[in-house]
């Protein structure tokens, strides 16, 4: 399938690599298909690249990059939308806002995009009752991994 990107030309995706929304991403409920497009430059990040309107696409990370504790819990009715027969088989991602000030990069741990790589199937979770934010800052998250790894390793272990 050609998939028209207004970010990087028409892509030749294989069809088998077309992933199907089992729930649309907020704000985006028309669009039902994207695809994911890997560039070497930009690893670790992806796109979520539309195939239905070529100005959609969004960057993608995998949260445990920036968030070593990053963790949620679905529920089996959440999981059963994604037809998902072993858990290993689902991605997770979040979705990275670069804003003009670069210093403000953020991601969205609040709401994040799961991936059935066996299926195709994605969906985006609405975590409620959760400490994760919309708006993450990963350049907060880098300090913090550096202020730490500065500290004796006496102080990192609690007994």
């Amino acid at each position: 399938m050609i998939v028209h990107s207004l970010r990087f030309g028409p892509l030749d995706v294989p069809d088998d690599k077309i992933i199907t929304m089992a729930r649309p991403i907020l704000g985006f409920e028309q669009l039902a298909t994207f695809c994911l497009v890997d560039i070497e430059d930009l690893r670790p990040f992806l796109w979520f690249q539309s195939t239905e309107d070529p100005a959609v696409a969004f960057l993608l990370a995998n949260p445990l990059l920036f968030h070593k504790g990053y963790h949620i819990e679905v529920n089996p009715q959440e999981i059963a939308e994604l037809e998902v027969a072993e858990v290993r088989s689902v991605e997770t991602y979040c979705i990275v806002t670069i804003p003009d000030d670069p210093q403000q990069i953020s991601a969205n741990l609040q709401g994040p995009i799961l991936v059935n790589t066996e299926t195709n199937l994605a969906k985006q979770l609405v975590l409620v009752n959760s400490s994760y934010r919309v708006r993450h800052f990963l350049l907060d998250e880098l300090e913090k991994a550096d202020e730490m790894v500065e500290q004796p390793a006496e102080e990192l272990v609690e007994l």
